[in-house]
């Protein structure tokens, strides 16, 4: 497999399954999701322009400390997290991390796909019995990236869907979202970047990016963050990789 997608025999998305797939991930286990990479950073732009590497994630680090200003903080919580995060181990058997929760979670997937079922139904069921407050749901994919980049608190990358399932972006069952607190905006349909014209166009535009010959290029880096040998030991440590 590994020989057919360096000889570009197969696309980026199918190499990216079959490695979730060898990973033991499986669209049948949301605590062992299929996981996919945030690959770009402009969601802003009136128009997509993916000959300009600009556009692009900077796929050699982990979503945590894309932005350049967390680094620090995610440095300082590794070396005193359990000052930092008041956190209590009084064995001494808690290994250090600079991240407290994961890139890939059963929350998470429900948080992405909490307008198509049974994903909504799974999301009531977590928060006891209704939405959760709407403020913290996935309402804007804009507003989730620049949240990735404010807090190295948040570390969630993407789902498969994001590349091939328009669907999941609209609110066709009509649910009851609520509405955010500050500007009273109802939460519907999520709101997509100023590229993008429908989750169609979205998608499109999305899967292309994912194929473009900088992801191409620049992909084998995720890839030893999240499947490689950047998961542990020292090289984790050194790319500020280390999960709890």
């Amino acid at each position: 497999v590994f020989q057919r997608w360096v000889n570009r025999e197969i696309s980026n998305f199918d190499y990216l399954i079959q490695l979730n797939t060898m990973a033991g991930r499986t669209y049948n286990d949301l605590a062992q999701y299929p996981v996919f990479p945030w690959i770009l950073r402009d969601y802003t732009s009136e128009e997509l322009d993916l000959n300009n590497p600009a556009v692009f994630r900077d796929l050699s680090k982990p979503i945590g400390v894309v932005n350049e200003k967390n680094a620090k903080t995610v440095k300082e919580k590794y070396i005193s997290f359990f000052r930092y995060e008041n956190f209590e181990d009084p064995l001494g058997m808690i290994d250090k991390f600079h991240y407290g929760t994961h890139y890939s979670n059963a929350a998470g997937v429900m948080h992405y796909l909490i307008r198509v079922e049974p994903f909504t139904t799974l999301h009531i069921q977590l928060q006891s019995g209704r939405f959760d407050c709407a403020d913290r749901q996935f309402h804007s994919i804009p507003a989730t990236w620049q949240a990735l980049m404010d807090n190295p608190n948040d570390v969630k990358e993407l789902i498969p869907e994001f590349f091939y399932f328009p669907e999941f972006l609209e609110n066709q069952n009509g649910f009851n979202l609520g509405q955010l607190q500050m500007s009273k905006e109802v939460v519907n349909d999520v709101i997509l970047p100023k590229w993008a014209h429908s989750p169609e166009d979205f998608i499109y535009k999305h899967r292309k990016a994912l194929e473009s010959e900088y992801v191409s290029a620049h992909l084998h880096e995720w890839i030893d963050l999240i499947f490689g040998y950047k998961q542990r030991g020292p090289a984790a440590v050194e790319a500020l990789n280390v999960f709890y």
